[in-house]
């Protein structure tokens, strides 16, 4: 047998991927494989990101134009990551269990702004073939180096056997083999040339296979035909309606307009348009167009609904196509931002896409989020939410939204939450009776505790209460008695936290002294008393303060504020006195509350006096001024005014804290949980284009203050590179002109303008030249001295300063260049320019030279009259314009450029035309038979053209209608044939220029008359044609699939004379006057309407029309769907199951 000829695939050299040079953005490129047929393959594509500005777009394409991001599914999948620390994205495209339409040339581009790379490769698709796993290896050559023989297994039962025989049996194939060695043949003796015997059978006639089958061996006959069928190429058979068929699929972007367009061998052929079996009809939607051979279908702002299969038909040959429609991708409009919160609090990330009902997918950390209860998702238009009701320390990292068109991420951050102490409990003194309350307030409301007593939990009793209402915690003891002394402590539970007070027993002693006690009042300088006689109170906190007074008889207070008595029992501010007692009440304590109280005691035995110096503390006021004193990159300086108030405690103002947010956003940052005591703080880790917020909170020991106002939005931005290819572009007396191009890197904040500098040669003082910043890549610096050398350097400027200046190193020498005169003359204008009478004429010819030349202009020899003529010269070119052209302006014009005594020049031709006059002497000069001989002269007038030809007309002086003989006829001569016997006739002429016919015609002065020859015309009897004809259907009913509840049609188009009477049918029974069916009948098109049709409409309709030559009817099915569920059951029961679902109801 014939060996196969192709050669097995090169091995690849290990580190040849290595040597290739790499260049664009691709680290690693996919490569052409071979595949066997139902087996996966990866892709893998990496690319660079270090020097990109956004991230990369990926796009698998097969040919030239699939986009396979539409077929992403079950067969194909794609995968996108990302590695943080080498900055390269990884993209594969796996193909699961590959088919042979995956053959074929693939290709992935990357885009990213202003940069794009691509790359190409191959799948080649391989079958397991039937008797060897090796693709490049046939069934003879395995069987020959086996050293296997063929040996012919013959009908009879003993069959032959020729020493150790091994059976082999293959897809039907039974081949005998000789596993003995062969015998060496002679190296002089000629090899038998191999003979392929598949190649024999594909070119042998089917009553020759078996004589070949056993000429060679085999001996299954069935296995032999099932392998040679497949083997054989079926031939395409080749159209004879289509010259080019459609493509095999389209792709479209949602939106978008597409074009389908065949070629077909009969230029005059119709053509049907079918979408999913249903014919198109031309609309606004869908356009139809024929040029030539070619037919044109056009489908406007494709949608979902237009993704469908598409057919072409003429007569009985189609050719198919498919649509593919791809929706946009939807892309993130509103990023997520960072959030910091404290154990337990609910937690929102919000992100905004583009498009309404958009799917996204959240992921933390890289594994996607469920609702497993922790989590919830939210949507609203085109907002998403996801919901942490209760924050814990797990729930810190990074979260992701995927949408098909991008991706958002933001970081989320829980501390634990710390217990504020808002009011302790306080020392009490009391005597036997007396009611004791100890309370305490803290920052939470959920927080429960404890009770202790020296150590001991406290158990409540009908004498003994603990309540807890809000944040406030009390305990009340009843009827205190000399055992309920000692020290009290309020445990806080899941906090470090203790709070503690002492109960002081006071024991009354009475003794009966018949003399009199001066007055005496009793200070407690311990508690809130930071030195003798000074308590300070916190804003907002109750003031109670216990002044214990004796003395005998019972002393009369007053208690004063500067010359001010407070007397007053209720209110804010109160006294309230009791025996030996006397209390001061401030409740809410304000900061009008502070200064020097003095308290008087008097009684007939003497008085007393003290003072107390009350001072309120508050948290401070927040800062002020917060403002950006400078950006960079990814930072930015902030500085801020301290606040006016510091709370009144200087000794605990402790320092600031510091926040952050994007524009537009309404979530705050936190940048630093140490209190930060300086005025000015360097924010970092910020993104570069994106504007921010700041504001600071002032931290003294009483709390936090309010936030101070935002500050102006700023946005770190670096300066940009220098200014690239800068040159000096024109010199003259006092000036340069400079050019350059923007520079490398530019960043987010674009350029404001550059500024241009210049230095004398071999001195350090730069000078700018220009005030202001110019957006111009070019700028001429003037003011400079003549014969001196000057440096210059240009320098980018944006909001972040200036970039590194681009300088021109070599002095440049002020001094005019001269520069020959020489005039560029346009293409258009070097041969004879032709304008009609009435239209504009303006002429740019630009021109040089140095210094600036002297422009003149010439017609015929002589100088232009500027009134007849417009002339505008500038420093590079010179305008002639005419507003309406006339014949006088036709000439030759003649521009003079001129520098001392150097010139140039250049003619210009003008020719203004207009249309001819008619002809003249038109003259009938001879007539025989049915024909006549005109002749005249040229026009008068000739438009100042070249007449190019005459139009001749004549006309019958019966009907006095002219109708065109001859056009473009260049003689001033011709003969009119076909001139009809017995009629006068009358010519014209028409004289023709380069601008068209005459106005007025040239009419021959006098008639030609074609005489009668005697004939008489026998006219036939008109017979009648009967039209009458039987009814005969012209288009057909077509099965339909409706919806029930929807208003349905079917129609079909029937001819006939006498009208036919029409009769409708549903299921062999005639539709009589039921509302529900509307039947119509336009100019032989019928229609049944079927208003709202249920399940019960379903089934098969007839359309029958009947007159006296006889009847003609069609027929189709009607299927009805239901909207829910219960559709599919109807479906599937069929008839039988309905019925019987009826008798069961």
């Amino acid at each position: 047998p014939k060996k196969a000829e192709a050669a097995p695939p090169a091995e690849e050299v290990p580190g040849e991927e290595q040597q290739r040079a790499i260049t664009g953005l691709f680290v690693e490129r996919p490569q052409t494989v071979t595949v066997t047929k139902g087996k996966d393959i990866t892709f893998v594509a990496k690319v660079d990101s270090t020097n990109l500005l956004r991230k990369p777009v990926m796009k698998w394409l097969k040919g030239k134009w699939l986009d396979l991001g539409s077929k992403a599914g079950k067969h194909l999948k794609f995968k996108e990551s990302y590695d943080r620390n080498t900055k390269i994205y990884t993209y594969e495209m796996t193909i699961v269990k590959v088919v042979d339409g995956d053959a074929g040339g693939y290709r992935c581009e990357v885009t990213a702004k202003d940069k794009c790379d691509s790359c190409t490769f191959d799948i080649t698709v391989e079958g397991m073939l039937e008797y060897c796993r090796s693709p490049t290896v046939s069934v003879l050559e395995t069987l020959e180096r086996m050293l296997v023989t063929w040996t012919l297994v013959a009908s009879s039962r003993k069959g032959m056997v020729v020493r150790d025989k091994l059976y082999l049996k293959r897809e039907g194939l039974e081949v005998q083999l000789d596993s003995s060695p062969l015998p060496e043949r002679k190296k002089e003796e000629p090899m038998e040339p191999d003979v392929d015997v598949w190649e024999i059978l594909k070119n042998a006639k089917p009553c020759d296979y078996e004589k070949i089958a056993f000429q060679y061996g085999i001996t299954d006959l069935r296995g032999m035909l099932k392998r040679l069928k497949k083997m054989k190429k079926v031939e395409p058979k080749k159209s004879d309606a289509f010259l080019r068929k459609l493509e095999p699929a389209y792709s479209v972007e949602k939106g978008k307009r597409i074009q389908m367009s065949v070629e077909l061998a009969d230029p005059n052929a119709q053509v049907k348009w079918l979408k999913n079996g249903q014919e198109i009809k031309p609309s606004a939607k869908y356009l139809f167009e024929t040029v030539g051979g070619i037919r044109k279908l056009t489908i406007n702002k494709c949608t979902l609904s237009d993704d469908a299969a598409y057919e072409c038909v003429i007569g009985d040959e189609k050719c198919f196509t498919e649509v593919f429609v791809q929706e946009p991708p939807v892309t993130i409009t509103k990023l997520l931002d960072d959030i910091h919160v404290v154990v337990g609090d609910k937690v929102e990330f919000e992100v905004e896409v583009s498009e309404e009902g958009a799917n996204v997918k959240w992921m933390k950390d890289g594994v996607e989020l469920s609702r497993d209860g922790k989590y919830r998702f939210k949507k609203d238009g085109t907002k998403h939410w996801l919901i942490i009701n209760e924050a814990s320390k797990e729930d810190i990292g990074t979260y992701y939204v995927y949408t098909n068109g991008g991706e958002s991420k933001g970081e989320l951050e829980v501390e634990d939450k710390e217990l504020e102490v808002l009011q302790s409990i306080a020392d009490l003194t009391l005597k036997a009776a007396e009611q004791a309350v100890f309370k305490c307030e803290v920052s939470d409301e959920k927080v429960t505790g404890k009770w202790f007593k020296d150590g001991v939990e406290v158990v409540p009793n009908k004498r003994i209460k603990m309540t807890h209402v809000g944040r406030v915690h009390k305990l009340t003891i009843d009827d205190v008695k000399p055992e309920d002394a000692g020290d009290y402590t309020f445990v806080p539970d899941g906090y470090a936290l203790t709070l503690s007070a002492k109960l002081n027993f006071l024991e009354i002693k009475i003794d009966y002294v018949p003399r009199q006690d001066p007055p005496k009042i009793h200070l407690d300088t311990s508690g809130s008393m930071v030195n003798k006689n000074t308590i300070i109170v916190v804003a907002g906190n109750k003031l109670r303060l216990d002044v214990e007074i004796t003395g005998e008889p019972a002393p009369t207070v007053c208690w004063r504020k500067g010359p001010v008595e407070i007397s007053t029992a209720e209110g804010r501010v109160r006294v309230e006195n009791r025996k030996n007692l006397c209390s001061f009440v401030i409740e809410g304590a304000e900061r009008g509350d502070e200064g020097l109280y003095c308290i008087t005691v008097t009684n007939p035995a003497g008085e007393d006096k003290a003072e107390l110096n009350i001072r309120v503390v508050d948290v401070p006021d927040p800062p002020e001024n917060v403002r950006c004193t400078g950006v960079g990159e990814d930072s930015a300086s902030i500085l801020w005014d301290p606040p006016k108030f510091d709370g009144g405690a200087p000794v605990l103002f402790s320092g600031y804290l510091m926040e952050r947010k994007k524009k537009g956003s309404s979530r705050w940052t936190k940048l630093n949980f140490d209190i930060f005591e300086s005025t000015t703080y360097e924010a970092k880790k910020m993104i570069e284009g994106v504007l921010y917020e700041m504001r600071v909170f002032a931290v003294n020991g009483i709390g936090v203050s309010q936030p101070s106002t935002s500050s102006k939005p700023f946005m770190p931005i670096a300066p940009t590179s220098e200014p690239t290819r800068l040159m000096v572009e024109d010199i003259t007396d006092g000036t340069c002109a400079l050019k350059w191009l923007p520079p490398d890197r530019i960043g987010a904040g674009g350029v404001d303008g550059y500024i241009i500098e210049y230095c004398v040669e071999g001195g350090s003082e730069w000078v700018q030249a220009n005030e202001a910043p110019v957006e111009k890549n070019m700028y001429r610096v003037r003011g400079l001295q003549v014969g001196e050398k000057y440096l210059f350097r240009v320098t980018a400027v944006n909001i972040a300063g200036r970039s590194p200046p681009a300088e021109i190193k070599q002095g440049v020498t002020i001094r005019e260049i001269t520069e020959h005169p020489k005039i560029r003359l346009p293409r258009q204008l070097r041969t004879k320019f032709i304008r009609k009478v009435g239209e504009k004429v303006n002429l740019v010819i630009p021109f040089q030279g140095k210094p600036r030349p002297v422009v003149n202009w010439f017609k015929d020899g002589a100088p232009l009259d500027t009134k007849l003529v417009n002339i505008r010269t500038s420093e590079v070119d010179t305008i002639l314009f005419i507003r309406e052209a006339a014949r006088d302006h036709s000439g030759l014009y003649t521009l003079s450029v001129k520098i001392e005594n150097m010139e140039d020049k250049a003619d210009i031709e003008i020719q203004i035309v207009e249309k001819p006059g008619p002809p003249t002497a038109v003259t009938v000069t001879d007539v025989w038979g049915f024909n006549a001989a005109l002749e005249w002269k040229p026009p008068k007038d000739n438009g100042n053209s070249e007449i190019t030809g005459y139009t001749i007309q004549k006309a019958d002086m019966k009907t006095k209608e002219w109708f065109t003989v001859y056009d473009h006829n260049r003689r001033p001569s011709c003969t009119v044939s076909d001139l009809v016997m017995g009629n006068e006739y009358s010519f014209r002429v028409f004289s023709e220029n380069i601008c068209g016919l005459s106005e007025e015609a040239g009419v021959s002065k006098n008639k030609a008359v074609i005489g009668k020859a005697g004939l008489h015309y026998k006219t036939q009897p008109f017979k009648e044609r009967d039209m009458n004809s039987s009814p005969k259907f012209i288009t057909p009913l077509v099965d339909r699939c409706v919806v029930a509840g929807y208003n349905a049609a079917i129609s079909c188009a029937v001819r006939g004379s006498p009208k036919p009477k029409i009769i409708w049918m549903k299921n062999n029974m005639i539709i009589g006057e039921d509302p529900k069916f509307l039947m119509q009948n336009n100019q032989g098109v019928l229609t049944l309407n079927i208003r709202k049709p249920s399940l019960f409409d379903g089934g098969k309709y007839i359309c029958k029309a009947v007159n006296d030559l006889g009847e003609d009817q069609v027929e189709c099915k009607l299927e009805v769907r239901g909207k829910g569920p219960k559709s599919a059951y109807w479906a599937w029961a069929g008839p039988l199951g309905r019925n019987t679902l009826l008798m069961k109801i």
